[in-house]
């Protein structure tokens, strides 16, 4: 008899097959024979024990030997609810491979697919996430107590939650609860970007309803089949859903994810002033951008003084303005512009023409605070006129529609600009504005580019040289944000916290990244610069007051101008301690099934 069950406590043999059964426990072919006999799974696997290299080796070949991206989610998918530790192996090993399987842009597709593959992703028993519809209402403090994906330990509580409504998903629109897959998603990168242990992520979907009629009269759509309920219930059902959340785990930080414009803003509005909470949509992209613009104006500072930028943005949703209002603090902190003076370097373009006061319509209320006001009444209802109009330095889209940035809008920005900086920030990329190809063939390889989704490198014919695109993908900002607010625990996320994450990211670069004109680090450094984005986020908090771990503001209250350059031992040390406090799936205090079963004998 295995030396953990010498007895017949039934409260222990559950506990063992708790842990057996555990996803974050499994080691599947790697477990050892007293670990298998302990748990009773002697004979539930064949006889061979191999190493974690060898188990790896397999899965990236059957990950492989796929045919669709689609299908290499599906497997991904079930390989992360099923063996958490070999999942994030994976991940964290092969970077720059796996991130666009399991987010932008294999997400879209999967979200299109939701309802079709969701009983696939996970064996019975395992959520892929928590789902509260509106028929949820009275239960919803009890609903979210029960959701207990790890239920071996009760220590572990949830440190950062997820929270979409499906309404506005990428550049897809609204999938209703087939947006569940976008939680997931960030809250994987969560985990593989900055050490966030995967046992405390919390992927939420609101299910009130969709106005897709798609899903509605898709046979297999697993949401409510009726349409989305008007704003008053939204925002009562919201506010239960936030106080419930709130009740059972009073520390969780939560991030709105891909609503609708309007109820993006209003949500941030509501609830930022007196709750641990961001909208990554309109805060993290924001912040993504701006740290990318940051490096692009210092590459064209020859030729364009910071503040004589003119930056044209073709998207004004939550995301277009969130970013554009990202902006205004770089000329506001680093060159002493005045609110006002900085809002007139920015323009925007939305469906109906370059958004003005006087332009005729009604305009929605994010959009009013960039409106213009000096066009002498003139409007400008294409991209090309505005572009003649106001002549810009930038060009950034946040359109979602794919392509819009063609040859002729390419050339003109070459014509205007010796570097024209031109970020098509859409996702997918079937939405992307323009191709990283086609702005280097249309400026003459002059063009600073970053984009919303991956694009390959290209060779300029003439001289062989390779050049690489900038990405701004929010993975850069979130993780790192999130991680030094949970490890500082502040009472809100402020502007500034995310002003400072972005400034972080733009320093982060090493000389080589630097000496390739790259704007944003590698992504195989993803963790180390998530780690330096954390310690900026925990200086910041602690110099603004609004720090609550004890343990945070003691080691940074006395050296707050040191750290603040983001250089020497003080800083140095900062960041080892972040590093410290990140999950890393080969770290064995993560995986303590020996001590788990210590407990269980009987």
């Amino acid at each position: 008899m295995s030396k953990y069950t010498n007895g017949s406590s039934h409260r222990n043999i559950d506990r063992i097959e708790s842990i057996s059964r555990s996803p974050y426990l499994n080691q599947g072919t790697t477990a050892p024979h007293s670990i298998r006999n302990a748990l009773h799974t002697s004979g539930l696997m064949p006889f061979a024990v191999e190493s974690v290299d060898q188990q790896k080796k397999r899965a990236l070949a059957q990950l492989r030997s796929k045919n669709t991206d689609l299908e290499k989610y599906i497997f991904l998918a079930w390989l992360r609810n099923t063996n958490v530790s070999l999942f994030y192996r994976i991940v964290i090993g092969e970077l720059e491979e796996i991130t666009p399987l399991i987010y932008t842009p294999t997400v879209g597709t999967a979200c299109l697919e939701y309802s079709h593959i969701s009983p696939f992703l996970a064996p019975p028993g395992i959520p892929d996430g928590l789902y509260l519809s509106l028929n949820d209402l009275p239960n919803l403090t009890q609903i979210i107590k029960t959701y207990r994906p790890y239920p071996y330990d009760d220590t572990l509580t949830p440190q950062i939650a997820v929270i979409t409504d499906g309404s506005r998903i990428l550049g897809l629109g609204d999938l209703g609860v087939n947006g569940m897959g976008i939680p997931v998603g960030k809250l994987q990168l969560y985990v593989a970007a900055a050490g966030i242990d995967p046992r405390r992520t919390l992927p939420i979907t609101l299910d009130l309803g969709t106005n897709n009629e798609k899903n509605l009269k898709d046979e297999f759509y697993l949401g409510l089949r009726s349409k989305r309920v008007d704003d008053d219930q939204f925002y009562s059902f919201v506010d239960a859903v936030m106080k419930s959340l709130l009740k059972v785990y009073p520390e969780l930080l939560i991030q709105f994810e891909d609503f609708s414009s309007e109820h993006a803003f209003d949500l941030l509005s509501k609830y930022r002033e007196n709750t641990f909470c961001f909208n990554d949509d309109i805060q993290g992209t924001g912040a993504v951008v701006l740290s990318g613009f940051i490096n692009a104006v210092k590459l064209v500072e020859k030729d364009v003084h910071p503040t004589k930028h003119r930056l044209l943005f073709f998207g004004a949703g939550s995301a277009g303005v969130g970013v554009a209002k990202q902006l205004l603090e770089f000329f506001k902190v680093e060159h002493g512009m005045s609110e006002e003076e900085a809002k007139r370097l920015v323009w925007l373009v939305d469906t109906k023409g370059l958004v003005t006061l006087d332009r005729g319509d009604n305009l929605a209320k994010h959009k009013v605070y960039f409106a213009r006001d000096d066009n002498d009444g003139n409007q400008f209802k294409t991209l090309e006129e505005v572009i003649e109009y106001v002549k810009p330095t930038a060009l950034i889209g946040l359109s979602s529609t794919g392509g819009v940035f063609n040859e002729k809008i390419i050339n003109r920005m070459a014509e205007l600009n010796k570097n024209p900086i031109i970020f098509p920030l859409s996702n997918p990329k079937v939405n992307a504005e323009c191709t990283f190809e086609d702005a280097m063939k249309g400026t003459d390889n002059r063009v600073i580019f970053a984009s919303g989704t991956a694009f390959p490198e290209y060779t300029v014919p003439e001289t062989g040289k390779t050049k690489y695109p900038g990405q701004g993908n929010n993975m850069y900002i979130f993780p790192g944000l999130g991680l030094g607010a949970i490890l500082a625990k502040p009472k809100v996320i402020t502007d500034k916290q995310i002003y400072i994450s972005a400034s972080a990211l733009s320093t982060s670069l090493t000389e080589e990244e630097k000496s390739l004109e790259l704007l944003y680090p590698v992504v195989s450094r993803i963790r180390h610069v998530s780690a330096q984005v954390a310690a900026a986020v925990i200086v910041e908090t602690v110099e603004e007051g609004l720090a609550r771990d004890k343990q945070i503001i003691e080691m940074v209250q006395n050296d707050i101008e040191v750290l603040k350059t983001r250089k020497g031992k003080e800083w140095d040390n900062l960041v080892k301690f972040v590093q410290e406090n990140m999950w890393d799936p080969d770290s064995e205090k993560f995986f303590n099934t020996e001590e788990l079963l210590s407990k269980s004998k009987m």
